[in-house]
């Protein structure tokens, strides 16, 4: 145990958090009404895009969630995970332990998230995240190790600790308790807490007992998507991951300063502020959806084959379009179509309105406009 610092799970207000709910206020109301843009939203989504917008986040969270981490995976592999787990059509390729392993978890969280929290599940999705050859002594349990669980950095001689947590005889019990708070506070719990607050709180509360040898901070996040997904009484499909590893210093910062007591307020706006953030995100990638469905709608039997394909790989890229734009080299590379073809078509495509062309000859460069539509 630490001798210089005292930790928040060392307080006598452990695990009594405060905080101050009217700062708070206007973020909840802020989320619910961004909740109720998106449910009104995915109605104008065909069947098929709202697989591939469910698939496409899924991926993109277990990704980055892995990423905070320092694990990369492989999106392709990943993707196949996630549509077997789901039951859809995927390619024949083996998938790595890793991804498999992540990749069910996530489905499991997407398809059972009103399910009350219990120490089975926990050591299952733990059980998931470790699949694959790991030196560990724990799996799919608590961690048991004498030695103190730590955060640290700096070289061995002089280590920094961010962050040290209860030693392991203490975690079944912190758990114990901790389970019974995220029951108590659902939405149709005993004490039921506001969207943010609550997803906020589960983070930090599961982060600051770090009751696995590993994995702690991808479940902690699933927790948050899981108390986030209670609330509105629907998968959430958020990218909440992404928009932590966008700036994942800050991230590492606010948990570390929020460890020393249990006065939140700055933590639970923090992470509010990211899930908003993230939410945004989710919006304008239904946007870009539904304006994908409208711009084909408009000009369907008004290009060919060729551009079609084109067009349609374009918008796999996503909102952003291929970096730095489509040149003539991507529409020949796409299509295996000539140079001359590839020219007349996209002179086309920029007469229909149907794309916009920047810079001349070889560096012309070619964009969506997808307002038009």
């Amino acid at each position: 145990m630490s001798a210089s610092k005292d930790w928040n799970w060392q307080q006598k207000d452990w695990p009594h958090f405060r905080y101050d709910k009217a700062r708070l206020e206007p973020l909840e109301a802020n989320f619910l009404r961004a909740a109720g843009m998106f449910a009104g939203a995915i109605k104008h989504v065909g069947e098929e895009d709202k697989e591939t917008l469910k698939v496409d986040i899924i991926r993109e969270e277990a990704l980055k969630t892995s990423e905070i981490e320092g694990e990369m995976l492989n999106r392709d592999s990943l993707q196949s995970s996630i549509r077997r787990n789901f039951g859809l059509a995927a390619d024949g390729r083996r998938v790595p332990p890793a991804e498999r392993g992540i990749g069910e978890m996530m489905v499991d969280l997407y398809r059972h998230f009103a399910r009350p929290l219990s120490q089975k599940t926990l050591y299952r999705w733990q059980e998931l995240l470790m699949s694959g050859p790991r030196d560990l002594n724990d799996i799919g349990r608590y961690r048991t190790g004498e030695e103190p669980m730590q955060v640290v950095s700096g070289p061995l001689h002089a280590p920094k600790v961010h962050f040290e947590a209860p030693p392991s005889r203490s975690v079944p019990g912190e758990m114990k308790q901790f389970i019974v708070w995220f029951n108590q506070s659902a939405p149709d719990g005993n004490h039921p807490l506001p969207a943010l607050t609550r997803a906020g709180i589960a983070h930090l509360y599961f982060e600051s007992i770090h009751p696995f040898e590993d994995g702690n901070g991808r479940i902690g996040r699933a927790l948050s998507e899981m108390a986030l997904s209670q609330a509105l009484g629907m998968p959430t499909l958020l990218a909440l991951s992404q928009a932590i590893q966008s700036r994942v210093k800050a991230y590492y910062g606010m948990l570390e300063q929020s460890s020393k007591h249990n006065e939140i307020t700055d933590w639970l706006i923090y992470f509010a502020d990211t899930i908003l953030e993230a939410q945004g995100d989710t919006q304008r990638l239904i946007d870009f959806i539904i304006a994908k469905s409208r711009f084909f709608d408009h000009y369907r039997g008004r290009i060919n084959d060729r551009q079609e394909k084109v067009i349609l790989r374009v918008f796999r890229e996503g909102p952003q379009g291929f970096k730095g734009g489509l040149s003539a080299e991507n529409y020949i590379r796409i299509t295996g179509t000539s140079r001359a073809t590839a020219t007349r078509d996209l002179h086309d495509l920029v007469e229909l309105k149907a794309l916009s062309r920047t810079g001349e000859r070889k560096g012309a460069r070619y964009h969506l406009i997808v307002q038009n539509a």
